[in-house]
Protein backbone atom coordinates (compact mmCIF):
# COMPACT_ATOMS: atom_id res chain seq x y z
CA UNK A 1 0.00 0.00 0.00
CA UNK A 2 1.63 3.76 -0.99
CA UNK A 3 0.27 4.62 1.62
CA UNK A 4 2.39 3.07 4.18
CA UNK A 5 5.51 4.04 1.76
CA UNK A 6 4.66 7.67 2.39
CA UNK A 7 4.20 7.16 6.27
CA UNK A 8 7.28 5.30 6.72
CA UNK A 9 9.30 7.45 4.31
CA UNK A 10 8.35 10.42 6.80
CA UNK A 11 8.90 8.88 10.17
CA UNK A 12 13.07 9.22 9.60
CA UNK A 13 13.43 12.64 11.45
CA UNK A 14 15.95 13.36 8.65
CA UNK A 15 13.60 12.69 5.84
CA UNK A 16 11.14 14.85 7.52
CA UNK A 17 13.59 17.75 7.18
CA UNK A 18 14.46 17.22 3.77
CA UNK A 19 10.31 17.19 2.66
CA UNK A 20 10.30 20.13 5.09
CA UNK A 21 12.89 21.78 3.00
CA UNK A 22 11.58 21.01 -0.21
CA UNK A 23 8.09 22.13 0.86
CA UNK A 24 9.88 25.70 0.63
CA UNK A 25 11.14 25.44 -3.13
CA UNK A 26 12.81 23.32 -5.57
CA UNK A 27 16.39 22.60 -4.26
CA UNK A 28 19.42 20.50 -5.42
CA UNK A 29 21.04 17.80 -3.54
CA UNK A 30 23.83 19.88 -1.95
CA UNK A 31 21.44 23.10 -1.02
CA UNK A 32 19.78 20.48 0.96
CA UNK A 33 22.92 19.07 2.86
CA UNK A 34 23.27 22.69 4.07
CA UNK A 35 23.27 22.90 8.07
CA UNK A 36 22.74 18.89 8.13
CA UNK A 37 25.32 16.66 8.81
CA UNK A 38 24.82 14.24 6.33
CA UNK A 39 27.08 13.00 4.00
CA UNK A 40 26.19 13.22 -0.09
CA UNK A 41 25.76 9.16 -0.31
CA UNK A 42 23.48 9.13 2.86
CA UNK A 43 21.33 12.62 1.09
CA UNK A 44 21.11 10.10 -2.34
CA UNK A 45 20.10 7.51 0.01
CA UNK A 46 17.06 9.51 1.86
CA UNK A 47 16.17 11.36 -1.75
CA UNK A 48 15.67 7.91 -3.04
CA UNK A 49 13.57 6.85 -0.37
CA UNK A 50 11.13 9.92 -0.51
CA UNK A 51 11.36 9.82 -4.51
CA UNK A 52 10.45 5.99 -4.31
CA UNK A 53 7.60 7.20 -2.25
CA UNK A 54 6.09 9.46 -4.02
CA UNK A 55 6.48 12.49 -2.43
CA UNK A 56 9.65 13.92 -4.46
CA UNK A 57 10.17 14.02 -7.73
CA UNK A 58 13.19 15.36 -9.42
CA UNK A 59 14.34 17.58 -13.22
CA UNK A 60 17.46 17.49 -14.48
CA UNK A 61 19.07 20.77 -15.25
CA UNK A 62 22.64 20.29 -17.20
CA UNK A 63 24.53 18.49 -14.52
CA UNK A 64 22.52 19.38 -11.56
CA UNK A 65 19.14 17.57 -10.20
CA UNK A 66 16.79 19.49 -8.40
CA UNK A 67 14.23 17.76 -6.35
CA UNK A 68 10.77 18.95 -5.27
CA UNK A 69 7.62 17.88 -3.72
CA UNK A 70 5.61 15.93 -6.41
CA UNK A 71 2.07 16.80 -5.72
CA UNK A 72 0.78 13.70 -6.73
CA UNK A 73 2.09 12.25 -3.39
CA UNK A 74 0.80 14.95 -1.18
CA UNK A 75 -2.79 13.87 -2.92
CA UNK A 76 -2.40 10.58 -1.90
CA UNK A 77 -2.27 11.50 1.48
CA UNK A 78 -4.83 13.70 1.50
CA UNK A 79 -7.23 11.10 0.08
CA UNK A 80 -6.10 8.79 2.87
CA UNK A 81 -6.77 11.69 5.50
CA UNK A 82 -10.54 12.82 4.16
CA UNK A 83 -11.66 8.80 4.91
CA UNK A 84 -10.98 10.01 8.46
CA UNK A 85 -12.26 13.21 8.62
CA UNK A 86 -16.05 12.24 9.34
CA UNK A 87 -14.70 9.95 12.39
CA UNK A 88 -13.43 12.58 14.17
CA UNK A 89 -15.63 15.12 14.94
CA UNK A 90 -18.13 12.48 16.19
CA UNK A 91 -15.44 11.19 18.91
CA UNK A 92 -14.42 14.06 19.88
CA UNK A 93 -18.06 14.72 20.57
CA UNK A 94 -19.12 11.28 22.23
CA UNK A 95 -15.46 12.47 24.75
CA UNK A 96 -16.94 16.04 25.37
CA UNK A 97 -20.08 14.35 26.67
CA UNK A 98 -18.41 11.95 28.73
CA UNK A 99 -15.97 14.20 30.39
CA UNK A 100 -18.79 16.86 30.97
CA UNK A 101 -20.94 13.86 32.32
CA UNK A 102 -18.05 13.12 34.47
CA UNK A 103 -17.68 16.19 36.32
CA UNK A 104 -20.88 16.15 37.40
Amino acid sequence: MIENDIFKALADPTRYVIFEKLAAGSMNASALREGMTISQPAMSQHLAVLRNAGLVREQRQGRFVNYEVDPDGLALIAHWLTKYRAYWPSRVDALKTLLKDMDQ
